[in-house]
């Protein structure tokens, strides 16, 4: 096989999955991990690839690049609409307790699909019991917000633009002043030595402050977050309970995962 015809095979490679490690790519093509170095380096320099540690990722993984959430609303929502499902399973049906929903196009499914439940039930002969649902969100609050059996509390602050989502020290206060049973956590990326993050400080530094503070931490990522590391870290794989993703995680991430204790989830 000639170098440029293996080089297009590996852009292809790491295209479909986002990244790919040094080893990897010498044992699929039976080359050295030197051949392989020597690839991704002219991969890179006609910004193909980015090099990372000890492999190469897709050039759109820029610690700090950051889509709106009007975009990624409108990316692999068959995904994300499966992860939501998984996640709806873990809020109790009787509309007892606390959640806390993070700002995100994946827990804003997952509020779509709260709301849809929640109007059918209420219709149901019953107590009126009404599920406290927590969020900095203004998408999710939108979608929640005039249900009957949802106590909506809405968190305040600076809202950022490109996440729609109220940032800042009075947001990160008003976090560490609850304690809600269930936290659904978005993140940018989940890397097995960086943990979880996001390119934005004040988004990670709410973030974080919603990890410490709930009883129980599930995240919801689809593949393209799996591998991925951003600008700023908000949380380890062991302040985490729940991994809910859309497809299996890489050997790599599974083993840090499973050394963490974490559960995962596939949708």
């Amino acid at each position: 096989m000639f170098a440029e015809e293996r080089q297009q095979l590996i852009v292809g490679l790491i295209t479909a999955s986002g990244r790919a490690s040094v080893t990897d790519l010498a044992e699929r093509f039976s080359i050295t991990t030197e051949t392989v170095r020597r690839d991704l380096a002219a991969l890179e320099a006609a910004g193909s690839v980015r090099r990372v540690h000890g492999g190469a990722v897709s050039p759109d993984r820029f610690s700090t690049n950051e889509e709106s959430i009007l975009v990624r609303t409108d990316q692999r929502q068959p995904e994300k609409t499966r992860i939501a499902e998984a996640a709806l399973a873990l809020i109790p049906r009787d509309r007892t307790g606390s959640i806390l929903i993070d700002a995100g196009s994946t827990t804003e499914s997952l509020a779509e699909l709260l709301a849809a439940r929640t109007a059918a039930s209420t219709a149901l002969p019953g107590p009126a019991a009404e599920l406290v649902v927590i969020t900095h969100s203004l998408p999710v609050a939108m979608k929640l917000s005039g249900e009957p059996g949802i106590a909506l509390h809405l968190l305040g602050g600076r809202v950022r633009g490109i996440t729609q989502a109220a940032v800042g020290q009075s947001t990160v206060e008003a976090a560490r002043r609850i304690r809600p049973d269930i936290a659904f956590i978005g993140t940018n990326g989940i890397h097995a030595a960086f943990g979880l993050s996001t390119p934005d400080p004040e988004e990670a530094a709410v973030k974080a402050a919603f990890v410490q503070s709930a009883r129980r931490i599930v995240v919801l990522a689809d593949a393209s977050k799996l591998d991925a590391e951003n600008l700023v870290q908000f949380a380890s794989l062991k302040d985490l309970d729940t991994l809910i993703t859309d497809t299996k995680p890489s050997q790599e991430l599974a083993d840090a995962l499973a050394d963490a204790g974490v559960e995962v989830v596939v949708a």
